[in-house]
């Protein structure tokens, strides 16, 4: 929740720095006179503003969870095709960074609300099976078992 609103600070300073530029950019002549350009010149199409951050729309179907699940289907470790720099990983106190691999079991510190990807579809992750989850863990995404923690797959450098 903390990064969202660092974010959407960024989000709201570059917004105003574009407009300021834009502004300063316009000529004189043009914001003196309702900034209307010559009769001569070919006149723009009109074109609705930015109305600040908007949310991506989730993809059709993207909370359908596979009420059943085949193992065989998920258990894989494979590299991310592309990473995606959201913002600084703070594992739990008082526990060490490892490689985890599917077949594990994710200690339930690393799975507490603050570490679930719930906007999986972002990171080009699937949709998880129904009771299970995507959780952050550093650089990586591990779907696991939201009952016992077990990992049915893992995403090496989702996030950088």
């Amino acid at each position: 929740m903390v990064h969202r609103r660092v974010a959407l600070r960024y989000l709201a300073a570059a917004v105003a720095f574009c407009i300021t530029a834009a502004i300063a950019a316009e000529p004189e002549h043009e914001r003196e006179h309702g900034g209307g350009a010559p009769p001569s010149a070919h006149q723009p199409e009109p074109h609705p503003a930015p109305r600040g951050y908007e949310r991506p729309v989730e993809p059709k179907g993207w909370n359908a969870r596979p009420a059943t699940v085949d193992r065989a289907a998920y258990q894989h470790n494979y590299q991310a095709a592309r990473s995606y720099h959201i913002g600084p990983y703070h594992r739990p106190a008082g526990w060490v960074e490892r490689r985890w691999i599917y077949g594990q079991i994710l200690p339930r510190a690393y799975w507490a609300p603050q570490y679930i990807v719930a906007d999986y579809w972002l990171f080009a992750l699937e949709v998880p099976p129904m009771g299970f989850e995507w959780i952050r863990v550093g650089p990586d995404a591990l779907l696991i078992s939201v009952s016992n923690g077990e990992i049915l797959q893992v995403v090496y450098a989702v996030f950088a």
